[in-house]
């Protein structure tokens, strides 16, 4: 199960990287443009390295306030998420 979940995430890490890519090309090119919710959702399915990655090496969408602060809390939703699964909280305890 482990082997499948690193290989979907290679992947979709991966359709993000070029995604953003093909993005900023067309940007530069003109045309039809990948909408920034299909940006996000792709960043939300786990590719949110591959996206991070293709956003500073190729300066897209870095200058865009609203996009960085929505692409900033789904990789906090992510980072959440991993250490809730991994440390397996199931509910919090507070020492009194």
């Amino acid at each position: 199960m482990r082997t499948l979940i690193l290989i979907y995430f290679i992947i979709i890490n991966l359709i993000a990287f070029l995604v953003f890519a093909f993005d900023k090309l067309k940007a530069k090119m003109g045309g039809r443009r990948v909408s920034e919710k299909t940006l996000h959702t792709l960043s939300f399915l786990g590719g949110f390295i591959g996206s991070t990655l293709s956003m500073f090496i190729f300066s897209h969408k870095v200058s865009k306030k609203e996009f960085i602060t929505n692409h900033i809390f789904i990789i906090l939703f992510w980072v959440l998420s991993t250490v809730v699964y991994f440390t397996q909280v199931d509910e919090i305890n507070f020492v009194y």
